[in-house]
C-alpha cells in the first residue's frame, strides 16, 4: 500500500520524502518555504522514510538565490546571513539523514543549487544540465557547504579553479569530475531520480546508516582506524534484522525483504 502525506513542499510517498527546493517563481531560484518545510521534516524523519529526494519544479533544479531579492533588501547583509542560516540548518539536516538523499537535477544548478547538488549522495542529470558556482558573478562568497563539499569530490585544487573561476559545468564534466553520478535522458531526470529514491527506500535502512557513517569518518581517520570501524560495523550488522535477512536470502536463494527491518 502507497502511504502519501503532503505539504506544498514536502510530500512523502512509497517511503520517498521528497522536498521542492525551488519553484517556477522568481526565476526558479530556492524558495526558503521549501527549504525551511524541508529542514523541518528532516529533523523529525520517521520510520516510515527510506530515502530523501530533492527537485525542483520548474525547468531548473534551482537557479541559485533571489538576486533581485538581495538587491532589494534594506539590509542586504543581514538579510543574506538569514537566508544563510535557514539554508544551512537545512544542510546539516540533509548531512543529519542516515538515509541516502537523492537528487535530480534538470537545467541549471547554479549557486546554492549547485551547493545542494554537492550535498547530495547520489545526483542525476541530463544532457543539458549545467552547474555553476555562481557567487563570484555577483560579487559573493559559497555557502551551502560548497567550500567543504567541492574540494572533497573534485579535489583542492580542481574545487579552487571551478570556484576562483566561476565555471560553468556542463553534464558530462559534472560527470567526469564525481559531481553527478550519471546522466538520463533531460525529460526522464525527475522519474529517474524517483525511481531511484524509491529502489533505495525498499533496501536495507541500517546498512545505508552503515555506510553513510564510515565514508564521513573516513577523511579524518587513519586506515588502521577505518579498518577497525568496518571490522566493527560488519560484525554489527552481521547481528541486525537486516544482515540476518540479507545472508539468510543469500543462502536460500531468494531476493531479501527488507521491508519493516530498519
Amino acid at each position: 500500500m502507497t502511504s502519501t502525506e503532503q505539504t506544498d513542499y514536502v510530500t512523502t510517498v512509497d517511503g520517498v520524502l521528497q522536498i521542492t527546493i525551488a519553484t517556477a517563481a522568481n526565476g526558479t531560484s530556492m524558495d526558503f518555504a521549501g527549504i525551511n518545510a524541508g529542514a523541518a521534516a528532516l529533523r523529525t524523519l520517521g520510520s516510515e522514510v527510506g530515502a530523501v529526494l530533492l527537485t525542483g519544479s520548474g525547468a531548473n533544479f534551482c537557479a541559485g538565490g533571489n538576486v533581485r531579492g538581495f538587491a532589494a533588501a534594506a539590509d542586504r547583509s543581514a538579510h543574506i546571513h538569514g537566508l544563510a542560516t535557514d539554508l544551512h540548518d537545512f544542510v546539516r539536516a540533509l548531512d543529519a539523514a542516515t538515509v541516502p538523499v537523492v537528487v535530480g537535477v534538470q537545467g541549471w544548478a547554479a549557486g546554492a543549487g549547485m551547493s545542494l547538488v554537492c550535498a547530495a549522495d547520489i545526483a542525476l542529470g541530463g544532457p543539458s544540465t549545467k552547474l555553476r558556482p555562481a557567487y563570484p558573478g555577483i560579487g559573493l562568497s559559497p555557502d551551502g557547504g560548497m567550500s567543504w563539499t567541492l574540494p572533497r569530490i573534485v579535489g583542492t585544487g580542481r574545487a579552487r579553479e571551478i570556484l576562483l573561476t566561476d565555471a560553468v559545468l556542463d553534464a558530462e564534466q559534472a560527470v567526469r569530475l564525481g559531481i553527478l553520478s550519471r546522466l538520463v535522458a533531460d525529460e526522464e531526470v525527475r522519474d529517474a531520480a524517483l525511481e531511484l529514491a524509491r529502489d533505495l527506500a525498499t533496501g536495507p535502512r541500517s546498512t545505508y546508516a552503515a555506510i553513510k557513517t564510515l565514508l564521513a569518518q573516513s577523511s579524518s581517520a587513519t586506515l588502521s582506524e577505518q579498518l577497525d570501524s568496518e571490522r566493527d560495523s560488519i560484525a554489527a550488522a552481521a547481528e541486525s534484522p537486516a544482515g540476518r535477512e540479507g545472508v539468510d536470502a543469500f543462502a536460500q536463494k531468494r531476493k531479501p525483504d527488507y521491508r519493516n527491518l530498519g
